[in-house]
């Protein structure tokens, strides 16, 4: 496993380590999953995801070479500006989803999931066709995640940048108090308001320190925690939800997924978006007690299979079971009354609308 900087740090916190994709990671602290839930819905909570990778893209076709690796429209970005996006395969699938950062003219960072930077590196590599310089600086960047309604009064106290004016999606260079060269985005994936610290390793202590010595009170928090907030809201989980089988047609992603331009696959994900995907990635409410996990089989009847549950936790905002799942496109309709085999029962669920929390 490799340790983060701040591993240490963490160790002597309180939290609990486990390997979360070859990372040395903490999944919770000593106050457990549901306070830290609560405190990023309520007040502020801090993340170490340095785990997640950036590789740096440049060259005068980067743009072109975006566009063509890209679902989203990268032509829409400016200098300053964030994109929500995936970058599809030939086979209907996808490779990851990811965050395209655009630093300045011809200067672009991705920002991609932990499990997937070899695999993205690679592909970015092998699918070059524009000459662009691909640079992965995964290992020497970490990224603290400041979210929850106070964050925007906490890192007002110990930035030089106006972050009460950073509007979501959008970022700016600035400084942490005595740190310099920090990337400072409105972004997240709790759904609450937040921010996404991106600083060199070695800064990366100073930052954490500087955070807890504001007069608001901040509380780390885990994977676990991480996991249940995003649920809440429904955003797809990499190796989950979505993977290199599932397409963004079928992953209720097609907001990202941008037909004004031709990218890797544009013909298939055209066609499917038109006639419509067989299946459609859903979000179920368990109606009787049991919590829905990934692979759980979901059934129309007692007796026939529809699908499969690919995340699934007990709400802690709203005190159920709560799960998202693939199933045939004629059982996605709100309100259709499914199953869920636990443990050789049929639990009683419902489709419902996501995200799960407003």
């Amino acid at each position: 496993m490799k340790k983060l900087p701040l591993s240490d740090i963490h160790e002597k916190m309180g939290a609990k380590m486990v390997d979360f994709a070859g990372f040395y990671m903490p999944i919770q602290y000593t106050n457990g999953i549901k306070i830290e839930h609560e405190t990023v819905r309520n007040s502020v909570g801090v993340f170490d995801v340095s785990h997640m990778g950036q590789i740096f893209i440049r060259g005068e076709n980067s743009v072109n070479f975006l566009q063509y690796l890209l679902s989203n429209d990268v032509e829409n970005l400016v200098p300053g500006k964030v994109q929500y996006t995936c970058m599809p395969n030939h086979n209907n699938g996808i490779v990851d989803d990811l965050l395209v950062y655009m630093i300045d003219v011809n200067h672009y960072m991705l920002v991609v999931n932990a499990s997937n930077i070899d695999k993205d590196f690679n592909w970015l590599s092998t699918e070059n066709r524009f000459n662009c310089e691909i640079v992965n600086e995964s290992d020497n960047y970490s990224i603290l995640a400041v979210q929850g309604p106070k964050s925007k009064d906490l890192l007002s106290q110990i930035t030089n940048g106006n972050i009460n004016q950073l509007k979501y999606y959008n970022f700016f260079i600035g400084s942490i108090k005595d740190v310099d060269n920090v990337i400072i985005s409105r972004t997240g994936y709790t759904g609450e308001l937040g921010f996404e610290l991106y600083i060199k390793n070695r800064f990366v202590e100073k930052v954490w320190n500087h955070l807890f010595n504001t007069n608001i009170t901040l509380s780390p928090i885990g994977l676990a925690a991480r996991d249940t907030l995003r649920m809440e809201k429904g955003f797809c989980l990499y190796g989950n939800d979505i993977d290199d089988s599932t397409s963004p047609i079928e992953a209720g992603l097609s907001w990202i997924t941008k037909f004004n331009k031709k990218f890797i696959n544009y013909d298939n994900l055209n066609k499917e978006k038109l006639n419509g995907p067989i299946k459609k990635l859903i979000g179920l409410e368990l109606i009787d007690r049991g919590i829905a996990r990934k692979d759980y089989e979901i059934y129309c009847s007692k007796n026939q299979i529809i699908g499969n549950i690919t995340s699934g936790t007990m709400s802690p905002t709203l005190s159920k079971s709560i799960a998202l799942g693939y199933v045939k496109t004629e059982y996605s309709h709100i309100g259709t009354e499914l199953y869920v085999k636990v443990r050789n029962k049929m639990l009683k669920s419902k489709v419902v609308n996501v995200p799960f929390v407003k």
